[in-house]
């Protein structure tokens, strides 16, 4: 009994650690399709989902730049070179999954958020 319970409180301080920095569980990464985008509200934000691999997924602010509207989880998955981006289903801007710069604007930008699998689980960092 004495290990069960010393193994809860463990786990209990990891989370407890990772709520602290900012880490936020999102969902099984195997409820995410392969290239394909979803909505997650996380903490009150609306974060823009992309499982671009069996073990990557991408997370960007589900607001478009340039026009203000929450559709970049619609967006066109693809790439430029190795990089991966996400075109915008408005204006067709695209975006670089991993930075977030603007490859047809340079004035604009899309704020990405870290990720991590963890027990297969997607975690979010905001």
């Amino acid at each position: 009994m004495t290990v069960i319970l010393d193994r809860v409180e463990e786990r209990r301080d990891e989370l407890t650690e990772a709520a602290a920095a900012g880490w936020h569980r999102v969902c099984p990464v195997d409820e995410l399709e392969l290239a394909w985008g979803e909505a997650a509200l996380i903490e009150g934000r609306q974060v823009a989902l992309f499982r671009t691999a069996l073990d990557e997924v991408y997370a960007v602010a589900q607001q478009d730049p340039a026009t203000l509207a929450n559709v970049m989880a619609r967006g066109i998955i693809g790439s430029r070179g190795n990089r991966p981006t996400i075109a915008s289903p408005l204006h067709k801007e695209v975006y670089d999954l991993k930075t977030g710069e603007c490859f047809t604007n340079p004035e604009l930008a899309l704020a990405t958020f870290s990720t991590r699998l963890v027990d297969g689980y997607l975690e979010v960092e905001l």
